[in-house]
């Protein structure tokens, strides 16, 4: 869990500054160059370093579990997407001067684009519930311009208290208001929501205290609170996702149909279900990187059935 400066050790410190030093230091380099070649260098070097870390070995077992029929030529093809969009992610959120201007001429397609103008026409709170996929700040930027109105973002602080300075200020270099997850944030929040305003959510991480639903048709401990949101503050929640194009630059923001409100678990299976639909048009475009299907307090997937 993220930690004040004041609760780490002077070792601790000092390891984390110096991760820091050398962050900032990638990501201003990379910054000298053009946007498009800045955004493919920076997918370059997570693919490259993926081996390195183990992302490609989480990747792997991810797909086992989930997709254990998918051809090995199919698996090595996503163990080298996932890293390369998430490098190019990276780079894209440090980048807010060209990603905000190309992605606020993103093309918008799908059926909710007609509920989401409505929603906003009539006043009415409306939540985009998105996901680690593509890059789901694009779609933000994509329906502020739409909107004309700000969409608001939540957002978990990093680990190392040095680098989430400047994280922190890259997103509010792509729009506000901002959430931190947690109390202060929860309550701001709901406070866009009273006030009809626009929230944009990601939906697919493991939860701690969450349902065990299912994502691939695995167990899956999901949070349930976007549900209950919005059925009590009578929300629009629509599915959103920013596909990333064959160019590796630009996105397409597809938003579906409303998710029907009924509980909160049978919305949030919904939301799974929706989700793992695009992600098996683009698999190497979701964050299988994650620990999505983690156990906890026996529910979830439990570690002797991972692969």
């Amino acid at each position: 869990m993220p930690v004040e400066k004041s609760e780490l050790s002077r070792f601790e410190l000092g390891k984390y500054y110096v991760a820091n030093l050398f962050l900032t230091g990638v990501i201003g380099a990379m910054r000298l160059l053009p946007y498009e070649r800045r955004i493919a260098a920076m997918g370059t070097i997570v693919r490259w370093l993926a081996p390195v870390v183990g992302f490609r070995t989480r990747v792997r077992r991810n797909l086992k579990l989930a997709c254990p029929d998918l051809p090995d030529a199919e698996v090595k093809r996503i163990c080298n997407a996932v890293p390369d969009n998430a490098g190019r992610a990276i780079m894209e959120h440090f980048s807010a001067d060209g990603f905000v201007e190309r992605q606020s001429k993103a093309k918008l397609s799908g059926a909710g684009v007609e509920a989401f103008d409505k929603a906003v026409a009539e006043g009415r709170p409306v939540m985009m519930i998105t996901a680690h996929f593509g890059h789901y700040m694009a779609a933000r930027v994509a329906l502020q311009v739409r909107s004309g109105q700000p969409i608001g973002c939540l957002y978990r602080r990093m680990a190392n208290p040095y680098f989430n300075d400047m994280y922190v200020k890259a997103f509010y270099e792509i729009g506000s208001p901002m959430f931190e997850q947690g109390r202060r944030g929860m309550v701001e929040m709901v406070r866009s929501l009273k006030s009809g305003g626009i929230i944009a959510i990601v939906s697919d991480l493991h939860a701690h205290g969450g349902e065990e639903l299912t994502f691939f048709g695995k167990p899956a401990v999901t949070s349930v609170l976007n549900a209950e949101l919005a059925i009590k503050y009578k929300a629009v929640l629509i599915p959103c996702y920013a596909v990333r194009q064959p160019n590796g630059i630009d996105f397409e923001v597809i938003l579906h149909d409303p998710v029907p409100h009924t509980d909160p678990k049978t919305m949030t299976q919904f939301i799974n279900d929706d989700l793992e639909v695009i992600v098996r048009q683009h698999m190497g475009q979701w964050f299988w990187i994650h620990r999505r299907w983690k156990a906890w307090r026996g529910l979830g997937v439990q570690p002797k059935d991972m692969p």
